[in-house]
């Protein structure tokens, strides 16, 4: 399974326009290689290096989506209509929708991980730690790509 995007290379910097000096628009992305008995995806978008990269002191949730129907080959820029029966998790700004990297200090990575799950799992505006116990032994396979970005000046 993998997920890619159009706007940056895995291990490359994210545009601006998909962070908070920007547009904050939610980047373009691709999933392939689903496995045929997927039952649902769920994407997660966070940064390990917040607040400093030069001491790490917790992981900052950007995105999570999950119940996304398996067929689904990917999200397109700036998505405002999620796939049918795709819910939002929470993110570490309270909200449901994409929050886009905003580093404090120095260049952070932001993973993009995408699940392949053998169940969907109905729940409703959960958070990350709460996606990742419901899909404790239902993983079929996982992908991730790595963007980076830090402030201007």
């Amino acid at each position: 399974m993998q997920i890619t995007s159009s706007a940056f290379k895995d291990g490359g910097e994210i545009p601006a326009k998909y962070t908070c000096e920007g547009k904050d628009l939610s980047p373009p992305l691709t999933f392939s290689d689903v496995p045929e008995e997927a039952k649902s995806l769920v994407l997660i978008v966070d940064d390990p290096d917040a607040p400093d990269p030069a001491a790490p002191k917790l992981t900052w949730v950007h995105w999570v989506l999950l119940d996304i129907p398996p067929d689904t080959a990917g999200l397109p820029e700036s998505v405002s209509t999620l796939p049918t029966g795709t819910k939002g998790g929470m993110n570490d700004w309270k909200r449901t929708d994409y929050g886009g990297p905003c580093p404090p200090i120095g260049r952070h990575r932001y993973f993009f991980k995408l699940y392949a799950l053998d169940t969907t799992l109905e729940l409703t505006s959960p958070t990350k730690t709460a996606v990742l116990s419901s899909m404790d032994g239902h993983v079929l396979a996982e992908a991730q790509m790595i963007g980076t970005y830090q402030k201007a000046g």
